[in-house]
Parts: C-alpha cells; structure tokens; sequence
C-alpha cells in the first residue's frame, strides 16, 4: 500500500454532481417538464454531472399502455429533449432509463450520458431484469416487457481538463457486486444507481445496498430515484442519495418528494481509498465489460 506522504500528492479534482429524484407519470411529455425543471435548478446551482432516475420519461405498469406511448430511439422525445437540454446547459447529463421500444411489444431500460456539447457519450441497458415476486399482491416481471442487456459500460468523461470514469447500471443491477467490481477494475471513479425502488425492498436493503457498492469498490455511488405514489399505482422509496468512497453520506434526501440534491466530490479520494483498502484488486479478474 502506499505510504501517507505519496498519498497526499495524489492530485484533486473536485465536481459537483447533483442527483434529481421524480415521480414520474404516465405522461412523456409532462414528464419531461418535470424533470427539465429540476435539471435546469441542479445545473444553476453549479452542478457538472447531473443524473435522474430510472424510467425518468414514464412510469407505467400496463404493457399495453407503455407501448402505445414509447417510440423507437430515433423517434423518442425524451432522447431529443434531454440532448438540448445538456448542450444548453453545459453540462454532463446522465438520463437514469428511458423505455425506449426495440420491437412490436419489446423494449429496453436504457440509460443515456449527454455530454455537454449535446451528443450522446454512451448508453447502457439493464441487465439484471427485476422478475420478483415480493407478496401474493406484489409480482414484477421485467422480462415480460424489457430485452436483457448483454454488458456493462463505462463512459469517460471530463471534468476541468481531468479525465474521469463512471460506471452505468440500474436499480437492482445494485444487488449484483461483480458489475460494480469490473467498473472499478476498468478505472471508473463514479458508479450510477438511477432506480424505482419498491417501498419494502428500499426501506430494508436501499441504503445499504448502495454503501456495500460504495466500500467494496472504493468509489462514488449517484443513486437518484423515483419517490412517492405514481399515476399507474405504483409506491417507490425515494431517499436519493450520493455516498463517497469510504461508504459516507455526501448527500441524501429524506423521503420520497420530488427534488435534488448536490455534492462537491474529490475525484482523487477515490485514488487514496483504492491504496489504503485495494480489496477490489485483489479479486480474481471478471469483467461485464465488453
């Protein structure tokens, strides 16, 4: 490991990174509105990197419903939407999930990075699909609507003239450590966790789930969520958070309203949590990525 005296000329780039919980609707384009508005107030407030949460443009639980109103990638709104809105803002912007149709009655959760000349950086499909039965009155089964992902991604992205990596995945991709092991393998200092948590599973596993990923990895987790009862009779938790590379709270909102928070990270206290516990390296090699 490296000596106290090498660690403190690791250099420092310091971010703001702002996490935007919603409570999406079955309405893309009110959708839209909501979640431009809090992107717009976390960019003001200084943030470089701002991410939403899993299925930011809806939320709807029909199938039928859902492909009645999403449209292929090249067709999508909310793809277009959010692309303007990055290159107007100047910023990095991590769209959690969009449902984005990839056939008749086929789809995926696909994550979207907009960079801040407006181009899209990377995306990255869910991979672990969330088919659970919770109780006799609560079944989801993703696979049912949703296409697999094949990997994982890791997007390189610049802050301030400083090179940085950040690791895509997506709500329960968090209880699956060896995606998030390959991340910090491959360089990634930042991890994103958009989601829709459910009430039980968030209340008991959520938090700690998200500082496992933190401690294990030596990184930072972005964990924006859907927050309240939305339109289509769904509950989720909320209780955004941003947790730092030794598992501390940067930032965290305290139930399941609307809003966002922010947090100014230091890139290197990820390199100085990596020397002082590399438990990560010492894992035999496996990697999501392609």
């Amino acid at each position: 490991m490296q000596s106290e005296k090498s660690l403190e000329n690791i250099s420092s780039t310091t971010v703001r990174i702002a996490a935007v919980q919603l409570c999406s609707g079955v309405d893309i384009k009110a959708n839209l509105e909501h979640a431009g508005a809090l992107i717009r107030a976390a960019a003001a407030g200084g943030a470089e990197l701002v991410v939403t949460p899993e299925m930011t443009h809806i939320l709807q639980r029909s199938p039928k419903r859902l492909f009645a109103a999403i449209a292929p990638q090249d067709e999508d709104i909310g793809v277009a939407f959010f692309s303007d809105l990055a290159r107007e803002l100047k910023i990095y912007l991590l769209i959690g999930s969009l449902a984005i149709r990839t056939a008749e009655n086929r789809a995926a959760n696909r994550s979207f990075l907009f960079g801040p000349d407006g181009l899209q950086r990377a995306s990255y499909d869910k991979i672990h699909l969330f088919d659970v039965r919770l109780s006799r009155h609560e079944n989801w089964a993703e696979s049912n609507v949703y296409d697999r992902g094949e990997q994982g991604v890791v997007a390189d992205i610049e802050f301030n003239g400083a090179a940085a990596k950040l690791g895509l995945s997506i709500c329960y991709d968090v209880r699956f450590a060896k995606l998030y092991r390959s991340y910090a393998q491959a360089g990634a200092q930042i991890m994103s966790v958009p989601a829709a948590f459910t009430v039980p599973t968030g209340r008991a596993h959520w938090e700690t789930l998200l500082r496992a990923r933190a401690i294990e990895t030596c990184s930072f987790i972005i964990a924006p969520a859907q927050g309240g009862v939305h339109e289509d009779g769904r509950t989720t938790y909320g209780h955004s958070l941003i947790i730092g590379p030794w598992g501390d709270i940067c930032a965290r909102i305290e139930g399941n309203k609307p809003g966002f928070i922010c947090a100014d990270i230091d890139l290197g206290e990820a390199i100085k949590a990596r020397a002082k516990v590399p438990a990560w390296q010492h894992d035999p090699s496996y990697s999501m990525l392609s």
